[in-house]
């Protein structure tokens, strides 16, 4: 995010939101989350403003599942 942000700025090539998109949710949309709200990035966008909080509970969800199995 804070990538982007830097670039929006200085009105340089942008990263897309699809690879955005696809680092949430392969590295984790906690994090990315997180980058947007300290960054200020893509908050007016509702998909992000919606969608990165609830991929990262959803995350959190499948960590939790995730560890209760291995025990």
């Amino acid at each position: 995010m804070w990538t982007d942000k830097r670039r929006a700025v200085r009105h340089e090539w942008r990263i897309s939101e699809k690879t955005i998109w696809i680092v949430s949710i392969i590295f984790g949309a906690f994090g990315t989350t997180i980058g947007m709200f300290v960054c200020r990035h893509k908050t007016k966008h509702v998909q992000f403003k919606m969608g990165l909080p609830l991929l990262a509970v959803v995350d959190l969800i499948l960590l939790v599942e995730w560890m209760s199995r291995t025990q």
